[in-house]
């Protein structure tokens, strides 16, 4: 057996238990195979378990180790790091739990959090160098560490009580969606809810940078006066926030 065939089998066995990749490998290796089996799930389990642990507290042991179980079934590891296995768990959430988008929420924190804490590095906008800004023609570069996603239910509410090990509020969902606010501030991530006209001006700026777009489309839902200094205040929180990095 050439050496491809063997590693092309071995990895048979470890993903699907492969019996006919098992019988090519040893008649005799059951029991050793099932070791690396083993060995290799419990890793990946461990894995997800790390990348999620406030999900793990919200569904329960029992209910989170099924849902890793199945999504190692359904998805090998990708990347040359165990950090990316994570990447993927939130689509077996949602085929496992499709009308519970706490769950699916509260994974995208936990997993955007991590994303932002090993992103690249970006120095803030200063003030001083708003002064020359051509703001009719200004797109704006928001730090690489940002992520933002929908937020239809508490899951803000339900994330903090978890991080604070206090009883968590049940589930529900929003009177109206908003939107969940990922950085990376220094050496810390950081979260934020946010309400859904925020939350659709950075959708629109993540897709074109347009300050320009950002004033029409504000001004267009508020009125001149109000989209104006609505503009204004989102501008200020953002550079205090340090989230634009270039103009």
């Amino acid at each position: 057996m050439k050496l491809a065939d063997l590693q092309r089998d071995f990895q048979s066995w470890l993903v699907n238990a492969s019996e006919d990749a098992a019988d090519r490998l040893s008649v005799h290796a059951a029991a050793g195979l099932a070791v690396y089996q083993n060995n290799y799930r419990t890793q990946l389990v461990n894995c997800l378990k790390h990348s999620f642990p406030l999900l793990q507290k919200w569904l329960g042991e029992e209910e989170f180790r099924n849902a890793a179980i199945a999504h190692i079934e359904k998805y090998p590891p990708h990347a040359w790091t165990l950090d990316a296995y994570a990447e993927d768990f939130e689509q077996t959430l949602r085929e496992r739990f499709p009308d519970n988008p706490d769950i699916h929420e509260l994974a995208w924190i936990e997993l955007a959090l991590g994303e932002a804490f090993v992103a690249r590095d970006a120095q803030p906008l200063t003030l001083d160098a708003l002064a020359t800004v051509d703001w009719d023609n200004a797109s704006l570069r928001f730090t690489p560490s940002l992520r933002v996603h929908v937020m239809t239910t508490n899951v803000e509410a339900i994330w903090s009580a978890l991080c604070e090990e206090r009883t968590p509020p049940e589930s529900e969902m929003l009177a109206e969606a908003g939107g969940l606010l990922v950085w990376r501030r220094q050496f810390t991530s950081r979260l934020r809810e946010i309400d859904g006209l925020e939350y659709a001006a950075l959708a629109q700026l993540q897709r074109n940078g347009s300050f320009a777009d950002l004033c029409e489309m504000l001004v267009a839902r508020l009125g001149e006066q109000d989209g104006v200094a609505k503009v204004g205040g989102l501008l200020a929180g953002w550079l205090g926030s340090e989230l634009i990095v270039g103009v």
